[in-house]
């Protein structure tokens, strides 16, 4: 039960430090940043693979899971929006 609230702790310390963290930045670098926060989605994801290793149908396993699939999303999503703000900065050729 205690590990449950230390757990619960960081995690809430780590969405106020986070937000505090993103509401600094201006609206103009939000876009390039996403490429640095693709790679630590990319360590995410592996520490929820590890996780969501062969193991019985737990809580962690299921938290495990719904993480892998979370940063996949978001991995995938950030580097689609990434690719399209370089394509804006292509000439066009003609």
């Amino acid at each position: 039960m205690v590990e449950l609230v230390v757990g619960i702790f960081i995690f809430v310390l780590a969405v106020f430090a986070g937000f505090e963290i993103i509401k600094k930045v201006p609206p103009t670098l939000h876009t390039p940043l996403m490429s640095g926060a693709n790679a630590i989605s990319g360590i995410v994801l592996i520490g929820a693979l590890l996780v969501a290793g062969p193991r019985d149908a737990n809580l962690a396993v299921i938290l495990g899971l719904a993480a892998v699939v979370l940063a996949t999303v978001n991995v995938v999503g950030g580097f689609l929006v990434t690719d399209r703000m370089l394509q804006m900065f292509k000439r066009e050729r003609g």
